[in-house]
Parts: structure tokens; sequence; C-alpha cells
């Protein structure tokens, strides 16, 4: 009995001490379910990043160069908020903190694309400007190949810019840019942009006109070519995007061909020019609900 008296306060003591680390390993069974969740649906927001944005009706971009132009973008409902700086050309870059303002201001659900410029053939020069792009917060990267002259310097260009952000942002949308009117500066021709973005392993083929001097896309490729690239990309499980100079009455015959995304800015601006107008939520409201009335 003196010794069942000596156990019995060691086995309560052991019961206790079990019940605790039962609680104890219970809870941190529960964080790591919590935590793994977390994770999960984390990995799976981010995962589907790319789909969510890829909705039913064709997205507008508008392409704002400073903090108030992107606030009257997010007002009016553009869908992908670009970044850029006309000054400095077509897709002329604009600065690390005009990205990292513009992405603060801007809603989660909604992309921020910043472009690097009218690129030179220099790969190292233009992989470090994605790599800035990207940590100045920017989901969609859009490298202009203005420098370009065929396509095997192109992919050059743009397989580093895809490994320099996607090794660290598998998610992050890499845009290969050609220009409809390449013949112009000497640029890689713009029917070749689909191979090129599907060779160096973009997400998305575009077309923007180079000079911006009053001529649009469609004065230098007709619609059948333009749904050919389209529909090239497609087949290459790319999406695409088109601009240049696009007017309001053009955005139904893009949708037509299955463009994904229209670019624009100077229609989005007060006046219509893209360099002395500013962007104002009422043109950007008018053009989001016409792309969404394309398909009611």
């Amino acid at each position: 009995m003196e010794k069942l008296g000596k156990i019995f306060p060691i086995m309560t003591l052991l019961t206790k001490f079990s019940f605790f680390i039962t609680i104890v390993y219970f809870f941190s069974y529960l964080r790591k379910i919590y935590i793994n969740n977390k994770e999960i649906i984390l990995n799976y927001y981010i995962l589907n990043l790319n789909n969510i944005y890829w909705r039913k009706y064709m997205l507008l971009l508008i392409s704002p160069i400073n903090h108030e132009e992107a606030l009257e973008s997010i007002k009016g409902g553009a869908d992908i908020v670009d970044v850029k700086n006309p000054k400095e050309g077509s897709l002329g870059a604009n600065f690390p903190w005009v990205i990292k303002d513009i992405r603060e201001l801007t809603p989660e659900d909604k992309l921020v694309s910043a472009t690097l410029g009218d690129v030179p053939y220099k790969p190292g020069t233009v992989s470090l400007a994605a790599m800035g792009a990207h940590v100045s917060g920017a989901d969609y990267i859009k490298v202009g190949l203005y420098g370009t002259k065929n396509h095997d310097e192109a992919v050059e260009v743009m397989e580093n810019v895809v490994k320099t952000v996607k090794d660290i942002s598998p998610d992050t949308i890499i845009v290969a840019a050609g220009y409809a009117d390449a013949h112009r500066v000497g640029a890689v021709g713009p029917m070749e942009i689909p191979k090129v973005a599907k060779d160096a392993g973009c997400d998305l083929a575009m077309l923007d006109t180079a000079v911006k001097d009053g001529k649009t896309l469609f004065d230098f490729l007709d619609m059948d070519e333009l749904k050919e690239f389209v529909d090239e990309a497609h087949s290459y499980g790319l999406k695409t995007a088109l601009a240049g100079s696009v007017k309001k009455d053009q955005l139904k015959p893009l949708h037509d061909i299955g463009c994904d995304v229209v670019g624009i800015r100077g229609a989005a601006c007060v006046g219509g020019d893209r360099n002395t107008g500013h962007i104002h939520h009422t043109a950007v409201a008018e053009l989001k609900e016409l792309c969404e009335s394309f398909d009611n």
C-alpha cells in the first residue's frame, strides 16, 4: 500500500503530463492543418491567378502614366492597369516608384502591368529591367521587341526575361510585344510574334504600333491578318493582346476575332490624345461597358 501510495501521485502526474502533451499535439496538429490549408488556398489562388482574368469578355487594359490617371482607370473599371510612359516611346517604361505606387493603390483583384520599354537587342539589360518591374509590383510584364531584327534575336531576349522572372515568380505574366508597323523601325515582323512568344515560354503575344503618328493597328494589318495572329497564338496555348491607337468603334472587330486583351490609352483620354490628354473614368467606363456588351 505504501508503494501504491507513492505510485498513484506519479501516475496522476504522468496522466496530467500526457493530457498536456496530447492537448499540445492536438493544437499543433490543428495549426498544421490551418497552415497547410492556408498554403493550399494561397497556392490555389496563385495557380489560378491568370485564369480568373481570362473571363468571357475581352479584357480592357488602360495605360495610365501617374497616380491620378491610375485612379481614374480603376474607377472606370479597367481590368488591367498598365503603367507606361509615352514620352519614352510606344511601350515606354515608367519609373519603379510609379509602378510600386500604382500597385499599392490598385485592388488585388486587378492586374498591374508594366512596360519595359521599346527595348534594344540586349538580353542582359532587358532581363535586369524585367526584374526591376517585378520587384516594383508588376503582375504582367510587357517587352517591346523594338531592337530585335528577327525571330532568333527576339527569342533570345524573351527567354531570358522569362527565366529571370519566372524562376522567382512563376505566375507573373510575360508578354512578347511586337509592332504592326515593324517595317518602319526595322523590328521583327508582327506575324512572327506568336512563335517568338511560344518558343521563349511567354504567356501572351501582343501587337502595338511603334510610331505614334495617328495611324492605327488597322492601317498596317487587315482583319484577316489579325485573326491569323490571334488564331496562331491560341493554337500555342497563348493569350493575345492588341493595341495601337485603337478607337472605340474598332473594339467590336477585335472582339469578334477572339482577341483576349485590348490595350488603350488615347481613346480613354480627354480629347483622345495619348500625349497631351489625360485619362478620365467616364471614358474608361464607356469602353468597359462596350467590351462587356459584346457578349450579352
